[in-house]
């Protein structure tokens, strides 16, 4: 009997085995959990046996499960680099990515979306564009970058905009603030506190665009700072209240540095994109479905786009 082991079967053993769930498989995938569920079932009809135990978190594979899981990271490896070796052949063996971010917080999952694709594509020099720019997306046309990091597609003719992952915007305060103890942070708690926040207009700035904004309200000071990291010092020193992303702040709050809270009763989730040009080279789709693979696995309050 001819097996009915494909490809996304052994795509979806290893994503199970990565992200520990079945509902962040799903959505990693890009597929219903009834559909998923419906590809195992169907597996271990054949193979009548179980491939992992239903009750456990994270998921533990059976002997079975383990020796597909074994195949699928044996073989994945194999089939993306073929990919990549005709991709080397169509386009020649050298190359260039340049890349133009937005902000210093995108490092956190830059850098080691960086470190493996030079493991994959060694004959690609990799660079990082000079400083931070207000317009990554202008660097794309004048040939300064080849890939920019954005979050507000526009309608730039020859522009591409991919989207890589969805992130959570939290607000951050000192956890002797009065609103440390609050379950969420309304648009209001915004008015009387200086706001601390990077030193770029207030459209590239999530927090302001999609929630003090709409809400009508504006802080009532201002201070900046470049870096990451001083924002947060001067945060969990009483200076005011920050919005950043939670990959950002997750490990100064784990260690009670700051305090986290949703901004919103429901939360304020943004999407970051990648800009290209339509004949970008095609070691740029393998950098993409990197970021897209690790970035969700390796840091919090990332998620895939639906």
């Amino acid at each position: 009997m001819r097996s009915p082991l494909e490809f996304r079967h052994l795509r979806l053993l290893k994503t199970l085995a990565d992200t520990g769930t079945l509902s962040k498989t799903a959505e990693y995938i890009h597929v219903t959990q009834s559909a998923l569920s419906q590809q195992i079932k169907h597996l271990e009809e054949y193979y009548a046996t179980s491939l992992f135990e239903r009750k456990s978190n994270p998921i533990r594979f059976t002997p079975a499960g383990e020796r597909l899981l074994n195949l699928a990271r044996q073989t994945l490896p194999q089939i993306e680099s073929a990919e990549r070796d005709i991709s080397r052949i169509a386009a020649g063996s050298v190359g260039r990515l340049r890349i133009a971010i937005e902000c210093h917080s995108c490092f956190d999952w830059l850098m080691p979306t960086m470190d493996k694709f030079r493991d994959q594509w060694p004959e690609v020099e990799q660079d990082l564009v000079s400083g931070l720019t207000p317009d990554p997306v202008a660097l794309l046309l004048t040939d300064e970058a080849d890939l920019a990091v954005h979050t507000e597609p526009d309608q730039r003719e020859g522009v591409i905009y991919h989207p890589m992952f969805d992130f959570e915007m939290v607000g951050c305060c000192s956890p002797n603030h009065p609103v440390a103890g609050r379950a969420f942070l309304k648009p209001e708690d915004f008015a009387e506190e200086t706001l601390i926040h990077y030193p770029v207009e207030d459209n590239m700035l999530d927090g302001i665009r999609h929630f003090l904004r709409p809400a009508g309200v504006a802080p009532r000071a201002r201070r900046t700072a470049e870096l990451t990291l001083a924002i947060i010092q001067l945060t969990a020193s009483g200076r005011g209240l920050s919005m950043l992303p939670t990959w950002s702040v997750q490990p100064q709050a784990d260690q009670g540095y700051i305090r986290t809270l949703p901004l919103g009763k429901q939360g304020l989730w943004c999407r970051l994109y990648a800009a290209t040009l339509e004949d970008s080279a095609p070691w740029l789709q393998n950098f993409l479905e990197l970021v897209r693979t690790l970035a969700p696995i390796t840091l919090s309050g990332i998620r895939p786009c639906n």
